[in-house]
């Protein structure tokens, strides 16, 4: 697939504007990408996030066309991964869910859930009831912990991190590209496709966009890093819980990124007291092993969101493209917004698009 024109400006140098980038200056288009912040991305929601890839776990919270979305993304990273400047870990060994015998009745609701999703989607891989010796032998440390889970396959992870840094070296390496840090811009600083400016813009700001969109908000989150060197776990695994259904993502060199709150706020401050204790103490009934990590990291972040939690794509004026709304999925469907919105770019429709029951707008 092949653009039909020459230049870009991309606003917002996030996971979907990196991306974005990549994608379109290895077409031949010259790409100008903008950024508020500076290359860490210390203000993008991708930066905190633990970037699991998990469409029927996430189906517990999200609805079909998600769940479509991250199955189409679990094939595509390899092939986006494997031409970077830096490798970046990346995992399919599946999801483990597990919980405690008081919250037995909130886990067979959860598995009624997913059954159900696997009926709507049947492409994705049945999930499978355990036992205690199936937990152990899945996950050794924890056989002995928990009588009952269930386990997902085909779902995976990867470093997020990782991930922004190898896209940076790898748009710093690309001669169609020019990247402006400390550089915000918003759509009409530009006139596209006039003489001496870009032919198209494509805004993928996330919250910085909410002057331009109106309907978003922010969704607030909080996860905690920690080094674990007690801890093994091969595979992300979640806590089920009626209040706080924490996630334990183990990344390399054994760093674990462990998270559950969502909060409907776009309240920036440091993470609650509460919610510190909480988390820590709920990965600590997981393995005990967390009672001696050595904290890394506390961050917060607000997720870009619109009032159906799902993501858009619309074209609010010819020639710009505004991509936002991908909510707590952000690196399980990113590899399907940026197909899609490829596709609208390149034949101005979107068969995908469709068929992950999505709509896109000109407004």
């Amino acid at each position: 697939m092949s653009v039909p024109f020459q230049s870009a400006a991309i606003l917002g140098a996030g996971l979907m504007g990196r991306l974005l980038a990549v994608t379109l200056a290895r077409q031949g288009c010259k790409v100008d990408l903008f950024e508020a912040g500076s290359p860490e991305a210390e203000g993008a929601a991708a930066r905190v996030a633990a970037a699991m890839l998990a469409p029927l776990a996430e189906s517990a919270v999200a609805p079909v066309s998600v769940v479509r979305m991250g199955h189409h993304a679990l094939s595509r990273w390899p092939a986006l991964l494997a031409p970077l400047a830096q490798p970046v870990f990346f995992q399919r060994e599946g999801t483990l869910v597990l919980w405690h015998r008081q919250d037995a009745a909130e886990a067979h609701r959860l598995a009624r859930v997913l059954a159900a999703t696997g009926t709507q989607v049947p492409e994705l891989a049945p999930m499978q009831s355990l036992d205690g010796q199936a937990i152990a032998t899945l996950e050794p440390s924890l056989g002995q912990r928990f009588a009952q889970g269930l386990f997902l396959p085909g779902e995976g992870q990867l470093d997020n991190r990782a991930l922004l840094a190898s896209l940076h070296a790898t748009l710093q390496a690309h001669a169609n590209v020019t990247l402006h840090w400390q550089s915000p811009r918003a759509p009409a600083d530009f006139a596209p496709g006039t003489a001496g400016q870009p032919d198209w813009v494509i805004d993928c700001r996330g919250l910085g966009a909410k002057p331009q969109w109106s309907a978003l908000r922010g969704v607030r989150g909080e996860v905690i890093r920690v080094h674990a060197p007690d801890v093994s776990l091969q595979r992300p695994t979640r806590l089920v819980h009626p209040r706080y259904p924490l996630y334990i993502a183990p990344k390399p060199d054994h760093l674990f990124v462990i998270g559950a709150t969502e909060i409907e706020s776009d309240d920036m401050s440091p993470a609650s007291v509460r919610s510190t204790l909480e988390l820590l103490s709920a990965a600590y009934a997981v393995h005990s092993g967390f009672a001696e990590a050595r904290i890394v990291e506390i961050a917060t972040q607000c997720r870009p969101t619109l009032p159906d939690n799902l993501p858009a794509i619309r074209r609010p004026q010819p020639r710009v493209l505004q991509i936002n709304g991908l909510y707590r999925h952000g690196f399980m469907i990113a590899p399907a917004m940026l197909d899609v919105a490829m596709e609208l770019l390149t034949t101005g429709h979107s068969a995908l698009a469709r068929g992950f029951g999505m709509e896109t707008a000109d407004t």
